[in-house]
């Protein structure tokens, strides 16, 4: 039986990561939760679970993940606050269970560090844990690249001129996922397929040269991996959260009956569509930020949480977003060593320039 500790329980992959553990009692022990703010929810969840330790806000999470005994660490914080907790994971030694992307993109060679081997962080999202499953076909030297699937978004299709008018309202309304606020919209600008890059190329130690990003409308075919004999190996399922966060709770090990098969008695077309950079540049961009490393990703990510909040409140457009992080990106000077203070300067420094920008926009 694996030990279990939730952070994020309240929010989208928290609920869902305690409906598989609910579902599988000889299986998983729930013994830690912490939420962002909800404490009631948390609350309500602590009695049915009948959990001791529970923390409210990242610096409790930290400590929680440190202190309280556990085989694994689901991360589903959201944003960059999620970075202490990931360290404090890794350096007990649990065994990482990675939602928080965030964490691992903006910590980068430090989050590598605290591992004590890349297998002890289990991706969680879809993207990678389908990347993960399609590895095991190969070795790494018999990798030729990855191939990240995108569902394209609320705004597939479109022209960048033919998005100047998007409401807040139609970029939440994703054709596949239901999803918080920050992931969805970043779903929208494509902001989190460049993420979702700079994570592949941290998890899987491949070149940013060889990890493209394909449009995939249906959501079915979740990444794959294309290998040097010029065999292609996809995960493919139905759109259900449930089935990485349970490889993520006891990877490498399957758990039976947490999502649905795809049914193959019925007809089905599935298609693929090459990304248009022009409209959707934050994947090109993302991978720009990857390549120069240091705190350039952490600087990415602050400035592209401060331009949706302000998307949101009315005070940025839509187009404005990715145009707000192409700039403080460009006006960025790293510093000389990377540590969690310069990190934290960084995204300070990020979040600041964003607000700058976007008050002048």
């Amino acid at each position: 039986m694996r030990r279990i500790i939730v952070l994020g329980s309240t929010g989208s992959i928290g609920t869902q990561a305690l409906d598989v553990i609910r579902a599988n009692p000889r299986r998983f022990e729930l013994v830690g939760l912490a939420a962002g703010s909800n404490s009631e929810l948390m609350a309500e969840q602590a009695a049915r679970f009948q959990v001791e330790n529970t923390a409210l806000g990242a610096t409790e999470a930290e400590q929680l993940a440190r202190d309280v005994e556990a085989d694994v660490v689901l991360n589903a914080i959201t944003g960059s606050i999620g970075l202490g907790p990931t360290l404090a994971a890794l350096e007990a030694g649990r065994t990482l269970a990675l939602a928080n992307k965030e964490s691992l993109i903006v910590g980068g060679e430090l989050v590598l560090a605290a591992a004590a081997a890349r297998d002890q962080i289990v991706p969680v999202d879809s993207e990678h844990s389908a990347i993960a499953q399609a590895l095991r076909s190969g070795t790494h030297d018999e990798v030729r690249r990855l191939v990240v699937t995108a569902s394209g978004g609320p705004f597939r299709g479109r022209s960048r001129a033919e998005m100047t008018e998007v409401t807040p309202q139609e970029a939440l309304a994703h054709p596949t996922w239901d999803m918080g606020r920050m992931v969805t919209t970043n779903s929208a600008t494509l902001v989190n397929k460049g993420l979702e890059v700079i994570e592949a190329h941290l998890l899987f130690d491949i070149a940013y040269d060889d990890i493209e990003v394909v449009v995939h409308p249906q959501s079915i075919v979740h990444s794959m991996v294309e290998f040097i004999d010029g065999s292609t190996i996809a995960q493919a399922s139905p759109p259900d959260m449930r089935l990485p966060i349970s490889l993520g709770l006891d990877w490498p090990n399957r758990v039976g009956g947490v999502g649905r098969p795809l049914d193959w008695t019925k007809a089905a077309s599935w298609t693929f569509e090459p990304l248009d950079d022009v409209a959707f540049p934050s994947v090109d961009l993302a991978k720009a930020v990857g390549r120069a490393g240091a705190t350039f990703p952490a600087v990415y990510n602050a400035a592209n949480e401060q331009a949706v909040t302000a998307f949101h409140e009315g005070r940025l457009t839509f187009l404005g977003i990715v145009d707000t992080i192409s700039c403080v990106v460009d006006a960025h000077e790293p510093p000389s060593s990377l540590t969690v203070e310069t990190l934290a300067d960084a995204e300070s420094w990020a979040r600041r320039t964003a607000d700058a920008l976007i008050a002048r926009a």
